[in-house]
């Protein structure tokens, strides 16, 4: 059965390793959505922190979707309307606030428009997050969050910390959320309905696009749950060894084009 939807992860998956789009990769998104394949990408940063990466595919024509905030929204690249919507409550903020200061370990915040920190120590993996997702950086007290719309927290740390952090973490917080590590230093901290896979399966529903016929592409632990998701998990070389275990196929690594590899070996000639 010949496949209608792939989802993309970008980092380690689409772009290299200088974050850059190669001609192959450009080239087989192109032949793919030519033919009428759905390209989504998958990402967990804003709409605004991968518009430049959209433009520069032609992904931002009606009919185009694309995966925001690790699957807590889906939204219509042309227009930005949401499809799907999974944010936070204040409820949430003010439990995961409280255990960041319990744990001793920095936490901002994310909307639509903004990433919000409450320490007056302001994290450079903050100011990182502001600079990749193009959001403006924003101190705000607890207090006056009650206010935002959060679509997802983040605890930030250095990479030894932020393990010793997770293993501290209450089991209600695995049961209440959907808590994903993106990066060595970005724990993120989701409404337990959002998720890439759930997004990957409610757009693939939305679009008559059966099980059998989606893809995903990644390479690390938060693209699990959409590999999970499809009848066709890709996982690139340069992967997560774990996640090689429930893949499909192995692609080439990111710097050697892997997605366009996988576009033009499983979606393209079948």
């Amino acid at each position: 059965m010949s496949i209608k939807l792939v989802a993309i992860d970008i980092d380690g998956t689409l772009v290299n390793n200088n974050r850059e789009i190669t001609p192959q990769v450009f080239e087989a998104i192109q032949q793919a959505k030519a033919a009428g394949v759905k390209i989504v990408i998958a990402t967990g940063r804003p709409l605004l922190g991968v518009k430049n990466i959209l433009a520069d595919l032609n992904l931002l024509d009606e009919g185009d979707y694309v995966i925001t905030y690790n699957g807590a929204l889906v939204q219509a690249t042309a227009t930005g309307e949401a499809f799907i919507d999974e944010p936070l409550t204040y409820d949430d903020y003010l439990d995961i606030e409280m255990e960041s200061r319990r744990l001793d370990t920095p936490l901002h915040s994310i909307t639509m428009s903004a990433v919000y920190t409450h320490n007056r120590n302001i994290s450079k993996y903050s100011v990182n997050e502001a600079y990749i997702t193009g959001l403006p950086l924003k101190y705000r007290t607890a207090e006056e969050m009650g206010k935002h719309e959060l679509v997802k927290m983040m605890y930030i740390d250095e990479p030894e910390k932020l393990d010793n952090t997770i293993k501290k973490l209450p089991k209600r917080f695995w049961e209440r959320y959907n808590i994903v590590k993106s990066t060595p230093f970005y724990l993120e901290i989701l409404n337990k309905n959002a998720s890439k896979g759930l997004a990957v399966q409610h757009l693939a529903n939305k679009l008559g696009i059966t099980y059998d016929e989606t893809m995903a592409i990644g390479d690390e632990e938060n693209d699990r749950s959409m590999l999970e998701a499809v009848g066709n998990p890709v996982v690139m070389e340069n992967g997560n060894p774990e996640l090689k275990k429930i893949a499909k196929y192995i692609t080439k690594s990111n710097e050697a084009s892997g997605v366009a590899h996988a576009i033009n070996e499983w979606v393209l000639n079948n």
